[in-house]
């Protein structure tokens, strides 16, 4: 069994539970959604946790539970670094929801050393499986006795149905379940097309582009509410042992720095983790708006993030002052960082749907949209010997992009090449010039292998040879 993390310090005992799911598509990203925000509307402090290196399904857990979200996974981070991140972000909540992705013993390891059973064992964290129970009675049973038995070292503590089609199938299933297992059901959640969440391309709309998000949020919330008993969620989690205290990392006291980060309706990929990790670097993120602000504002140096620039690429094209603001402040030797939607933004011109918008054209080469995934799951890089960052080892990241970069001149000067994914070309990614890195993977900023140390490096060595 892997070595729990816990401590006997009074007041570290993190409640918790792992929500989880049966296999893909069961509904459990809307339950978890709708449970944060019960929780939240009734005033309990909810930490909210996603598996997986996913941006979109944090920004609406976030938004529901009037927190951050923050991200743990066995890809890009080190089992020491999920525990201690873990208990830093769940202190002092009323309960922590650390919802799963796919399923429960779902993983890319034939050992299930990465599946979400693993996360649940290494935060010791009772799991809550929810079920979508169309078309299913008496079969729902040996299915909870099948994923009880196959880790008995995982305590499913309760299962929660979903897309129920009306009380008398909700009584069959609870029947069934009482009678053959000792699991409890803990909530039986009707179908509803109007808890469904809008979906396009890449999945979920994010939050943080639609105004009615928040109505949606609290209306899932009340139909949870309505459904699931938040009393035994909360007591089940507080069956959870007490956790590790981590302490948090000192304060830098290097030189404070402007970071401006595009942070609007076509750019807001970002961890939670990241922005707590520039914070402590001692930088100032200045928040930028890539469609309607003027132009870059004094920053000593430039990220932006993943995002649908696709979607908005009219208005993107239309701030022609900010386009050139950006290319103008690159050219002049500001350090920046861009991944995915940002490396689109920053190309010559875009192309979706046989529209074609100009972009800033710093990078190159012209973004083609395509129906289906270019890239898409986890990646590994390996620094070129040309990456002007110096980086060493192999860096853990990921994709998911229906785009490409096509038009690049031969000559391109990559940082990285690809051992697995696609980046650029099949082969490799970062493209480079000035003091600009930019790239289709998505990258962790934080740890030894992050984006953030390197880039700060740039940042402060070119605001120093400035002030000189």
């Amino acid at each position: 069994m892997q070595q729990a993390f816990t401590s006997t310090t009074r007041g570290a005992e993190r409640p918790r539970v792992f929500v989880s799911a049966a296999h893909k598509s069961s509904g459990k990203t809307t339950l978890t959604l709708g449970l944060a925000a019960a929780l939240a509307q009734r005033e309990h402090i909810v930490q909210p946790f996603k598996k997986g290196p996913d941006y979109i399904d944090p920004l609406w857990l976030g938004m529901a539970a009037g927190r951050p979200c923050y991200n743990l996974d066995f890809h890009m981070m080190q089992r020491d670094e999920i525990a201690a991140q873990f208990a830093r972000a769940a202190e002092g909540a009323r309960i922590s929801l650390v919802e799963g992705n796919k399923g429960l013993y779902d993983g890319l390891d034939l050992d299930g050393s990465n599946s979400n059973a693993a996360l649940a064992r290494l935060l010791d964290a009772p799991v809550v499986l929810v079920i979508d129970a169309r078309g299913m009675t008496r079969g729902v049973a040996p299915l909870i006795l099948g994923y009880q038995a196959f880790d008995r070292d995982i305590r499913i503590a309760g299962v929660i149905l979903n897309q129920l089609g009306g009380s008398r199938h909700e009584s069959k299933l609870r029947a069934v379940i009482e009678h053959y297992t000792d699991v409890e059901v803990l909530g039986a959640v009707q179908h509803d097309d109007a808890m469904q969440i809008a979906e396009r391309h890449l999945g979920l709309v994010p939050a943080n582009e639609q105004d009615v998000a928040r109505a949606r949020i609290r209306a899932v919330g009340e139909r949870i509410a309505g459904q699931v008993d938040l009393g035994r969620l909360l007591a089940i989690a507080d069956t959870a042992p007490s956790f590790e205290t981590f302490a948090a990392p000192a304060p830098a006291s290097a030189t404070r720095v402007r970071i401006g980060i595009a942070q609007d309706q076509a750019f807001g990929f970002y961890y939670s983790e990241d922005l707590d990790s520039l914070r402590a670097a001692n930088v100032e993120l200045v928040s930028l708006d890539m469609l309607h602000d003027a132009a870059l504002p004094a920053v000593d140096g430039l990220v932006i993030g993943g995002g649908f620039p696709e979607v908005f690429m009219d208005a993107l094209e239309a701030n022609a002052g900010m386009r050139a603001s950006v290319r103008a402040a690159i050219e002049a030797g500001l350090p920046a960082y861009a991944e995915c939607g940002g490396l689109m933004y920053l190309s010559r011109s875009l192309s979706w749907q046989g529209r074609t918008r100009q972009m800033v054209g710093i990078v190159p080469g012209d973004t083609v949209m395509h129906q289906r995934p270019v890239g898409r799951g986890y990646a590994r890089l390996e620094p070129s010997g040309d990456d002007r960052w110096r980086e060493s080892g192999i860096i853990p990241a990921h994709e998911f992009h229906y785009s490409s970069l096509e038009n690049l001149s031969g000559d391109t000067c990559f940082a990285y090449r690809v051992a697995r994914g696609h980046g650029i070309d099949g082969a490799h990614d970062g493209y480079q010039t000035h003091n600009l890195l930019a790239a289709y993977v998505h990258r962790r900023g934080s740890g030894p292998q992050g984006w953030i140390t390197p880039f700060l490096n740039q940042v402060r060595a070119r605001k120093a040879r400035l002030a000189a």
